[in-house]
């Protein structure tokens, strides 16, 4: 049996949330108050806002257990060597507590926002991880951060087994964490993202996770990952059908919500984080995420 790359974990259900707009000491407190809500993560994304090993190290400073994930940094942003020594920094400070997801981004993003090149993912993502494996073991010798994957299509996730020590599914169906199970076996990490509604009526939470699913439904890699999980291109309309919303989204009684997220621990992932639609994307996530600690039994 392989030996699991270390991830301590104070619980199996985390949280995602993106902070860029909030000033980091504002930031850190919601951090130490998904702490103290007995969250176990908090995860955190790259796009055009925070760079996200530092706003790790802020995280990580700021809290005592709670385990700090990039979901994902962005491997358009900076070389490998950087990446892995960054990674390796951060682990060696914090002990369990640093997970790097990485991933390929969008191509819109990394050509046009960037002004990169986007060519194919897979091979690029690859190299990029056989170039972190070759960074000296002079830099924190004997540390090894845990890596996962943004892997949605099968060779992605594949990928995620053999170079790295797990996935972290986005936006997918409890079916596709138990796929993602299925090709990975029982060894490496699954860490699966949940978005959900806690609060307002029907139509307002409807509206909430048709305005999550708005930027996503234009890129290729999530359209293709719904069409192989049983969606076609009547759901893929901008923000979503109805019936796409309502199956990627937890959203009801907050009782529902909470078994949106137990729904992919039952499919086999090893953790969950909750992605909570509030208001605006810029809203407090802590009241949601309160009701939500209540019903999940935290």
């Amino acid at each position: 049996m392989t030996e699991r790359a270390r991830i301590d974990f104070p619980s199996r259900i985390g949280v995602w949330w993106a902070s860029d707009t909030w000033a980091m000491p504002e930031a850190q407190a919601v951090a130490r108050d998904i702490e103290a809500m007995g969250y176990g993560s908090l995860f955190l994304p790259e796009t055009v806002g925070k760079e996200c090993l530092t706003e790790s190290a802020g995280f990580l400073s700021a809290t005592e257990r709670l385990v700090v994930g990039t979901g994902i940094a962005n491997i358009h942003v900076r070389i490998p060597s950087a990446a892995e020594a960054g990674a390796r920094t951060l682990t060696a400070m914090y002990p369990g507590r640093f997970v790097l997801g990485l991933g390929v981004s969008h191509a819109p993003l990394v050509e046009h926002g960037m002004g990169g090149s986007y060519q194919k993912p897979l091979a690029t993502m690859r190299s990029y991880l056989e170039k972190m494996a070759a960074v000296s073991d002079a830099i924190e010798p004997g540390v090894s951060a845990p890596k996962l994957l943004a892997a949605l299509g099968p060779k992605m996730i594949e990928l995620s087994g053999t170079l790295a020590d797990g996935a972290h599914p986005y936006l997918v169906l409890p079916s596709a964490t138990a796929a993602t199970r299925e090709i990975l076996g029982p060894d490496k990490w699954i860490v699966s993202e949940q978005a959900v509604v806690v609060g307002g009526d029907d139509a307002e939470q409807l509206r909430r996770a048709h305005d999550h699913l708005n930027v996503y439904s234009g890129l290729p890699n999530y359209r293709n990952s719904w069409l192989r999980q049983g969606f076609d291109e009547t759901d893929l309309v901008r923000g979503g059908s109805e019936r796409l919303a309502r199956a990627l989204v937890g959203m009801g009684s907050v009782d529902s919500a909470a078994a949106a997220v137990q729904a992919h621990l039952d499919a086999g992932a090893d953790h969950v984080v909750v992605q909570i639609l509030a208001e605006t994307p810029v809203s407090d996530p802590r009241p949601g995420l309160r009701e939500l600690a209540v019903a999940l039994g935290l």
